[in-house]
């Protein structure tokens, strides 16, 4: 009997556990354009958790399959009215915002909760690399497959596999501690 009082309290108290989310690192301050042809920094997201990956748009590999688990995300949290998602282009040469509009109407993005940016590449590679430490943006195409959130303080709180079922469920969780939610 006591063993299944203590196993009891144990599952309990790990319903209710707080995420453990480190600061690992501070997003830079920066200046992009969005896909709807706006200017887009920093200060934008200040005060808002966001999730950010990196894409781009004629890609054959992983970015069509993780812009759409990250519109499952975005699904998830359209509610939360302070919370974005950003896409980062790593290739500025051709991702324009116009291409980047049409990229995101097909996985039906929202403009006002979520973002394409695009802009020069170091900009791009400081915020990608400098910053969320996912990609470096040098014209090779090459990028990480992973999602970061960040939070309300411009501060990297977690990486996130788009392809585990069981790290996106614990990011949209993640996102709404952040979020107050």
């Amino acid at each position: 009997m006591l063993r299944v009082l203590i196993l009891t309290a144990v599952l309990l108290a790990s319903c209710n556990r707080v995420p453990e989310l480190k600061s690992l690192g501070q997003i830079p301050d920066f200046e992009l354009i969005s896909q709807t042809g706006q200017r887009v920094s920093l200060n934008d997201l200040k005060g808002r958790v966001w999730v950010a990956d990196t894409i781009f748009t004629n890609c054959q590999g992983p970015c069509p399959m993780m812009t759409s688990r990250m519109r499952g995300v975005a699904k998830e949290v359209a509610g939360l009215a302070n919370v974005r998602i950003v896409s980062l282009s790593v290739d500025p040469e051709r991702d324009t915002p116009e291409a980047l509009l049409a990229y995101g109407k097909n996985f039906q993005a929202n403009p006002a909760q979520w973002l394409f940016l695009t802009g020069q590449a170091e900009t791009l590679n400081q915020v990608t690399d400098q910053g969320l430490h996912l990609t470096k943006v040098d014209g090779s195409l090459e990028h990480g497959t992973k999602f970061a959130l960040v939070d309300q303080k411009s501060e990297v709180r977690g990486y996130y596999r788009p392809f585990d079922r069981e790290e996106l469920q614990k990011l949209v969780s993640d996102i709404r501690y952040l979020a107050g939610r």
